[in-house]
This record gives structure tokens, sequence and C-alpha cells, in this order.
């Protein structure tokens, strides 16, 4: 399956896939609003703003499956990220990434680049993907990897 081909569903409810990215660097995580790492939100825009016009996007996908951490409606999710923390980066509605409801765009990511030991599940909120301009995934990063820790790997799959 092409990574791009993957529909998606925008926080406004508009079907689409990963196809308008194609050619992009892109971080794909998955995000949640009560969650202790809630403040990354910060730095994933950073990245964002600093690395959007050399072809890089920060994709950010609700999750409320670990501790009900994201339990509002699209709407609700849409303005806690612009007022708390000015969120720019395209946001999509909210998907599961464990379990029988795994969206098949988290199929993939956990398949191509599984975890601690080989280990395919997500263990929480904030867990990121970095995908290559040719769709490939490149690596997976922990919850706790802050997004500035990044930056070198994102510039070099930049070139």
């Amino acid at each position: 399956m092409n990574i791009y081909d993957i529909e998606i569903t925008k926080l406004s409810g508009e079907k689409t896939t990963l196809e308008a990215y194609k050619g992009q660097v892109l971080v794909i995580v998955n995000v949640a609003s009560h969650c202790g790492f809630t403040p990354q939100y910060k730095g994933l825009e950073a990245l964002y703003r600093k690395f959007k016009d050399r072809g890089f996007s920060v994709l950010g996908f609700p999750c409320n499956q670990f501790g009900a951490q994201e339990p509002g409606t699209s709407d609700e999710i849409q303005s806690f990220c612009t007022t708390q923390f000015g969120v720019e980066f395209p946001m999509f509605s909210k998907v599961d990434v464990n379990g029988d409801a795994t969206h098949p765009l988290y199929e993939h990511l956990k398949k191509a680049a599984p975890g601690v030991l080989g280990s395919q599940g997500i263990k929480w909120n904030f867990t990121k993907f970095l995908v290559g301009r040719d769709g490939s995934v490149i690596t997976r990063y922990a919850p706790q990897t802050k997004p500035e820790d990044l930056e070198k790997d994102i510039q070099t799959a930049l070139g």
C-alpha cells in the first residue's frame, strides 16, 4: 500500500488522502489535548513553521485511546490547538492507533517502523513517525522524544 492512497478525514469532516503531501517530509503524530505531553504542540508547531517552506509538514491525528485524553469534538480540538498553542499545521479527525479499529494509516506506519523490541503497538499519545519525501517511513520516535530532538533528522530528510 502506498501511504499517499490512504483515506483520511480533515477536522472539518472532509475526506481526502495524503496525496497533497506527496514529495514532502512529514512528521505524523497522534495527539491529545489533555495529556502530559500536550505542550509538545508548541515544539511541533515550531518545526512546522521553520521547515514548511522547504517541503515539510506536521500532520496531527487526535486519538482518545490513552486515558481518554482527547474527549473533544473536532471543533473543540481545533479551537484548543489554535487558541492554546497557535497550531497551524494540518489536523485531522480522531483515529484509533491500536486495536481492531486501527486507522489504515497507523497500520501502515506501525508495520513500517515497529517500536521497541519489534512491537507494533503505539504506547501513548505523541508517538511520532518521520516520513521521507518518497513516502517511506524513516523512523518512529517515542512520546517523550521532544519535537526539537527531531530537527537534525528532519534536516537530513529534507536534503
